[in-house]
């Protein structure tokens, strides 16, 4: 763990730069910090603001005021639509997720490196990468018990013989106590790792588009407009651009700059429905997940746990309010779980001229809707297990479930199009492979057509990982920024 000076904003952007830096999520921050360090001059700037750690409660309203885009209120356009969550916020989305760390699958990896054509990605060297992302941010199990609501779908998952396990978190704890649990964020790490090392850090940024020069040899880009939060717009010079505003904004932002619509065309996600279980005593922990996850039926489904403040107890209630509204007065005894699917669907993302965020779309496929169903299903179980005296699915008519009688209730009146989804797991839309008529970068990011433009987030990943992602997108931002690095030189 590198201890480094607190992180440094600036007021005002320069008028030019090296490398400009376009957010500073999992993706900008590493990237921000290796051009920094290896003397790079960097700017990195930032749509949302610095909140510092203690400033708002994990998973409260006020946490998804100040962090999330739009407060959290944010979803793709389908039959059903899909809620998602976008961080916007220094740190972004490493700083309202719960921590939890998985490292790309090797089976993942090698299918990334047949199917499209990415024979320069080394699965050895990917993993050399993680173990140096797991040092930095303090990736470790709990030095403690686990949460109550933890420990109930393990027993659950125990008792059925199903395959489970603890997940580690980007945590760093004093002692061998949990409650002392200090999120080793980008805004902890490696953004003052970039900024001690000279990098320049500007929030309340947002880069509308980038400038763009048609040149023979492809287009090159020039220059960001970018508008702060007093709506004045200036611009800012540089050399390259690493563009790293996530799976929504990063094809937005392409779009918006005249790099075609092939940015945006193959969104990937892994689609969750959720349910609220209620047991004997109290349970509910409002500021924290459980590190708990099921994994039997994975990479196609898995079963974890979800915030479970009284207010998103009362969400996951409120499909069938007229039945389950009641239960909300023991929100101390319900902790809500959801089960994720790896989707075979895809989605959209398009600019649309004077709209500030882009329109996104997600159609599920037949296999998903059923796949969703029978998860739902099966994490119901798990619960029951572990004890549960009733269970709430969070879709339109649904049952309460008190017993195994009850779950084949469940899947019947079961509809997708009935259901609350939402996600918090976005990619593939400039996805990396070697074939230009179905990707958008090539293996080190660089998007085909432009000349110093590249990408460094969620958006290269092929598709959808079937695990949280940031590790997967920490790791590349890492490996192309030092091959940015070794081309720079003439390596």
């Amino acid at each position: 763990m590198t201890t480094v000076p607190p992180l440094a904003t600036i007021d005002e952007l320069p008028v030019a730069t090296d490398v400009l830096v376009v957010g500073s999520g999992a993706g900008g921050g590493p990237t921000a910090a290796l051009l920094a360090e290896a003397g790079v001059d960097v700017v990195i700037v930032e749509e949302g603001e610095l909140v510092r750690q203690g400033e708002v409660v994990p998973f409260s309203l006020a946490q998804m005021e100040r962090q999330y885009r739009a407060g959290g209120v944010t979803a793709a356009v389908g039959s059903p639509a899909l809620a998602y969550a976008e961080g916007c916020c220094a740190g972004g989305g490493t700083e309202i997720n719960s921590g939890l760390y998985r490292r790309p699958p090797e089976d993942v990896l090698w299918r990334w490196r047949h199917d499209h054509g990415l024979d320069d990605l080394d699965v050895d060297e990917l993993y050399q990468i993680c173990d140096e992302v797991e040092t930095e941010l303090s990736v470790q199990l709990l030095p403690s018990a686990p949460t109550a609501p933890s420990e109930r779908l393990r027993l659950g998952a125990e008792r059925l013989g199903w395959e489970h396990g603890e997940i580690p978190r980007w945590m760093a704890y004093s002692g061998a106590d949990a409650s002392t649990a200090r999120r080793r964020s980008m805004t902890e790490t490696y953004l003052p790792r970039a900024t001690s090392a000279g990098a320049l850090f500007a929030v309340g940024q947002r880069v509308d588009r980038l400038v763009m020069d048609r040149r023979p040899d492809g287009a090159a880009a020039t220059a960001a407009v970018v508008t702060d939060r007093a709506g004045v717009t200036r611009r800012i010079r540089f050399r390259n651009v690493v563009v790293c505003g996530g799976a929504i904004q990063t094809p937005a932002l392409l779009q918006r700059s005249g790099l075609g619509r092939r940015f945006g065309a193959t969104l990937s996600a892994h689609p969750t429905v959720k349910l609220a279980a209620r047991f004997a005593g109290d349970i509910n922990v409002p500021d924290d997940v459980p590190v708990h996850q099921v994994s039997e039926f994975a990479p196609d489904l898995s079963f974890g746990g979800s915030a479970s403040s009284p207010g998103l107890v009362a969400l996951a209630l409120s499909d069938h309010w007229s039945l389950f509204g009641e239960a909300i007065e023991a929100w101390r005894q319900i902790a809500v779980y959801y089960a994720a699917i790896t989707s075979e669907g895809r989605g959209r993302v398009v600019a649309v001229p004077g709209w500030r965020d882009p329109l996104v779309t997600y159609r599920l496929t037949r296999r998903d809707r059923a796949l969703l169903g029978r998860g739902l299903a099966r994490l119901a179980l798990v619960l029951l297990e572990a004890g549960a005296t009733a269970v709430y699915p969070s879709f339109r008519g649904a049952p309460v479930v008190r017993s195994r009688r009850d779950l084949a209730v469940l899947q019947g009146t079961f509809a997708a199009s009935r259901a609350s989804l939402m996600t918090v797991h976005l990619c593939s839309t400039a996805p990396m492979g070697a074939d230009r008529r179905r990707s958008a970068t090539d293996s080190k990011g660089r998007v085909y057509g432009a000349t110093n433009v590249s990408v460094n987030d969620a958006s290269l990943l092929p598709d959808a990982p079937g695990v949280n992602p940031q590790a997967s997108v920490m790791a590349l931002a890492i490996r192309n920024t030092r091959r940015f690095l070794d081309d720079r030189d003439g390596r």
